[in-house]
């Protein structure tokens, strides 16, 4: 049976991000929060480079419901969406761990790729403060495990930490998934704040 809760949360204009681990139930739980929109832009940003990858991306297609539309888009979300946004009143896009990826390996490594990706995450958002729909986004929360060994590692998790707190900053709502339950952190803020 669906969980009815994820249908009252995503509301015209609101902005949702869904963080966990992997596996932890993020993209069904984005999935069930958009099921009731009208016109479905489901945004993917993975690449299929590889079988396991393709199996992947294969199975997540056949579960999304077929009067979805989707845009695979590994780079230049901006500049794929400004055409289309307004086509389309509920987005998913899944994910930002792959988009942030993907930028940052066609970066220098020589170079600090932070300052670049990070305007580039602010251009995104400032098309979803604009485009007056409905966005779930997700991502995954690598940062509570073991230090990556390589500075790319290094520089991965603590660049998606950083993008994952602006776009917990400009959210209305935010989840983090385990084992398939959400706890709502901005509500969890906003409470441990109050009772300080």
């Amino acid at each position: 049976m669906p969980d009815k809760r994820w249908d009252e949360l995503a509301k015209p204009g609101e902005l949702v991000l869904i963080l966990g681990g992997a596996r932890s139930g993020k993209s069904t739980a984005a999935e069930r929060m958009a099921r009731d929109g009208e016109r479905v832009l489901f945004i993917a940003t993975a690449e299929p480079l590889d079988e396991g990858m393709r199996r992947r991306i294969e199975t997540h297609r056949r579960y999304r419901p077929g009067h979805w539309d989707t845009l695979e888009e590994p780079l230049d979300l901006s500049g794929a969406l400004l055409p289309v946004v307004d086509r389309y009143d509920t987005f998913v896009l899944d994910c930002l761990t792959l988009w942030i990826s993907n930028l940052l390996l066609r970066e220098d490594p020589e170079t600090d790729a932070e300052p670049g990706v990070l305007r580039v995450v602010e251009q995104l958002l400032d098309v979803i403060e604009h485009s007056g729909g409905r966005w779930i986004l997700v991502s995954n929360e690598v940062g509570q495990g073991i230090v990556p060994a390589s500075p790319l590692g290094r520089a991965y998790r603590d660049l998606l930490g950083r993008v994952n707190q602006l776009v917990a900053s400009r959210a209305d709502r935010a989840y983090l998934m385990v084992a398939g339950l959400s706890l709502e952190l901005k509500r969890l803020a906003t409470n441990v704040t109050a009772e300080e």
